[in-house]
């Protein structure tokens, strides 16, 4: 039986902030069968993510807050073995969709784990642990996802190349923000992480930067292949996004030390419940 540890390591619900990826993908494909549709999401949000979480806890041991646990308790050796665990049910399962998304399950959880094992810890390169967080949760899973529901045959669309690359956009503009309140944790354990770098003024405006260049980027996406309604929604959802980003950063302006767990776990729920409910408007309107 996993320990209690253990089973907070795997920060389920901190997976949940990936789910717009999954969801945007679904609106913009063919509907696809709700069994595989559900197995899909199942394999990624249940396995894939948790494996990938509970790997990382192992090997960085945190003290202080992380993402979706403020107090993370101790690791336990089970907690090493669980995530191998889900990551081989992932792809087994995957097997039993099509063998191409099982083996894109496979290089995904290979390459989380490159990015937290000692032995290379991607995470203590801050440009390139960017660009491979930024690619594998973005476009790499938009397009594992349309592959997982409708196997190879449409990856190659243009429409949907474009839009696996708005995901990773945003995610290369939210990536630092994760980071900004773990400074001295990071510094502590030997790693060098983007946002130490870029300081947490410049943490915000590179995510101001990059999600101004995102949003222009789903708003030429929307009028090339779709309707100004889908642009219009997106806006919409956005908005909430845009205030408490807004005042985030008018607080931690006069007080640094507000760029904190709090407020980061706050707008992270605020993004990933906006583009929820963006992206389901939207697979209503397009199914």
């Amino acid at each position: 039986m996993f320990s209690r540890s253990t089973l907070l390591h795997l920060r389920i619900p901190f997976s949940l902030f990936l789910l717009p990826v999954f969801l945007f993908a679904i609106s913009q494909i063919p509907r696809g069968s709700w069994e595989t549709v559900g197995l899909v999401f199942i394999i990624l949000h249940l396995l894939l993510y948790p494996a990938s979480n509970s790997y990382n806890s192992y090997f960085d041991r945190d003290q202080a807050s992380i993402g979706g646990l403020r107090s993370p308790p101790p690791v336990t050796k089970d907690l090493y073995w669980v995530s191998l665990i889900l990551d081989l049910v992932a792809v087994l399962l995957g097997l039993t969709v099509n063998w191409p998304f099982a083996l894109m399950v496979l290089i995904y959880g290979l390459v989380s784990k490159a990015y937290s094992h000692p032995a290379i810890r991607l995470k203590r390169y801050p440009w390139i642990s960017w660009i491979v967080a930024g690619f594998f949760q973005g476009f790499f899973t938009f397009m594992m996802t349309v592959t997982g529901v409708h196997g190879l045959n449409q990856t190659g669309q243009p429409h949907l190349l474009a839009a696996a690359l708005l995901c990773s956009l945003m995610l290369w503009g939210s990536y630092p923000m994760t980071q900004i309140y773990q400074h001295q944790e990071d510094l502590n354990r030997g790693d060098v992480t983007l946002s130490q770098q870029l300081g947490i003024p410049g943490t915000f405006h590179f995510t101001a930067g990059l999600f101004l260049a995102a949003t222009v980027g789903f708003l030429v996406y929307f009028k090339t292949f779709f309707e100004i309604t889908h642009s219009l929604i997106f806006l919409g959802c956005m908005l909430p996004v845009v205030i408490y980003f807004s005042y985030w950063y008018a607080v931690a302006r006069k007080d640094p030390s507000k760029a904190d767990y709090h407020h980061t776990m706050r707008l992270n729920f605020i993004s990933s419940m906006s583009l929820n409910a963006c992206f389901l408007v939207l697979y209503i309107l397009n199914h």
